[in-house]
């Protein structure tokens, strides 16, 4: 079989950017340690209480060391459940200082949910069964909206929260 030159050029490009490609992804996978989502906690759908950091008196915003907090949260169908304030009133507002780390640990009970703190790098999508988790350090003051950004059903445009960092 006869190969013209344009082509024998393009099969080794192609066969050459497979190789790159294949040599990346095991380089990430065995040695970085780089695994797909699947390998995040789990957790019973039904009884989320169950676990530590989704029991009521767990939710919502924890400091757990200078300048570190941790914001535990279960979605549901059109709520972010943040916990409760003094009053018993929802919380609706997390409220951290600029330059904090927060790790947001969230679950659901029902249905996949999004979470996207608008403006940010926070973004993950949130499944039953799992415990999504996602640190990051919040540099920019001001106030951002959280939005289920993963259609949830007819009240998924009522799921919204809100984070305001403050100076």
């Amino acid at each position: 079989m006869h190969l013209h030159k344009y082509e024998k050029i393009w099969l080794t490009f192609g066969l050459g950017s497979l190789a790159l490609f294949l040599v990346i992804i095991g380089f990430a996978a065995f040695w970085k340690g780089t695994h797909p989502m699947s390998h995040i906690e789990t957790i019973d759908p039904q009884n989320v209480e169950a676990h530590e950091s989704f029991k009521p008196e767990n939710l919502g915003l924890r400091e757990v060391a200078e300048g570190k907090y941790t914001v535990n949260i279960v979605a549901s169908a059109f709520n972010y459940d943040i916990g409760t304030d003094a009053d018993g009133k929802p919380v609706k507002k997390i409220r951290v200082p600029k330059g904090s780390t927060v790790l947001f640990q969230i679950t659901t009970k029902d249905v996949v949910h999004g979470f996207q703190v608008a403006g940010t790098n926070v973004n993950m999508m949130v499944e039953p069964g799992h415990v999504s988790r996602l640190e990051t350090v919040m540099k920019n003051a001001g106030e951002f909206t959280v939005v289920c950004n993963e259609y949830c059903g007819i009240g998924h445009h009522q799921m919204f929260a809100t984070v305001e960092v403050y100076e």
